[in-house]
């Protein structure tokens, strides 16, 4: 149920974040001449990066000429991965949801549908991890290329001590920052979901089935290994005679009883 609920909000979360984000830095190069400077330098940047793909012009404090120039990295690939994860995973999750409520007879009536929801979700729990990680990397990567110092760094004006140039805005990164940590989420979202899939598939059955077949055989092996006491009695010991007979000396039996001694009297 945990899977069903918050899977496809938490890859809408992720995909969302990071799909839909654009973002804008501002810069400042205050020329010596007065005339030549420009206060606002504006560079707007989105999904999926491309950084080298952005351009904008910059005044060279040398007259009216302006240069044209772009920021330096292409990001696109781990950010592009990342996405397609969410996309899918979503996409996935809401079938899952459709078979679990409206479907559930035949989600159980063979082993297919339990194997392949298992073996899919242990899928995209190694992509999510994968794609997060990539995408952390990326976005570690974009915040440096678009820092507005590094990027002051890039204009020939700037590097002329007689000109001012400064930051004025930085862009904005919280909701990339939320966007990796919704697909970090949806990692342990998923692999915390694969104990309760595999419970579901025959390998599970079939393993407490054999365990339960293991402790039958055992215990009807002690009930079979018992002794027979009989032969030696309820109380275990053996039956001996009360008296001895012995023949006399003269022909005639003695009797020796152990009722007790006899006494002298009789001896004599």
């Amino acid at each position: 149920m945990c899977m069903v609920i918050f899977a496809p909000l938490f890859a809408i979360f992720a995909f969302a974040t990071c799909g839909g984000y654009s973002g804008e830095l501002r810069l400042s190069v205050d020329c010596a001449n007065k005339s030549e400077s420009d206060l606002n330098i504006d560079i707007a940047f989105a999904y999926p990066f491309r950084l080298h793909q952005v351009n904008f012009d910059a005044p060279t404090c040398e007259g009216k000429r302006r240069e044209k120039l772009s920021l330096i990295g292409d990001f696109s690939s781990s950010a592009e991965f990342f996405v397609t994860i969410a996309v899918f995973a979503f996409l996935y999750s809401l079938a899952a949801t459709v078979v679990y409520i409206f479907f559930q007879n035949k989600y159980h009536e063979n082993n297919r549908g339990p194997l392949i929801d298992f073996i899919v979700t242990v899928v995209f729990s190694f992509l999510w991890l994968v794609s997060s990680s990539a995408w952390a990397k990326g976005l570690s990567d974009v915040k440096i290329a678009t820092d507005p110092d590094e990027v002051l760094l890039l204009m020939s004006a700037c590097k002329q001590q007689s000109n001012k140039c400064l930051p004025v805005r930085s862009p904005v990164m919280s909701s990339l920052n939320t966007s990796v940590v919704f697909g970090f989420l949806n990692f342990i979202l998923w692999a915390g979901n694969i104990w309760f899939v595999f419970k579901e598939t025959g390998w599970h059955s079939s393993g407490q089935r054999h365990a339960q077949d293991t402790m039958e055989k055992q215990s009807s092996s002690y009930s079979q290994g018992g002794y027979n006491q009989d032969s030696y009695g309820p109380a275990g010991g053996y039956n001996q005679p009360g008296s001895y007979s012995q023949v006399g000396e003269y022909g005639q039996p003695q009797s020796y009883g152990q009722s007790g001694p006899t006494s002298f009297a009789n001896q004599i």
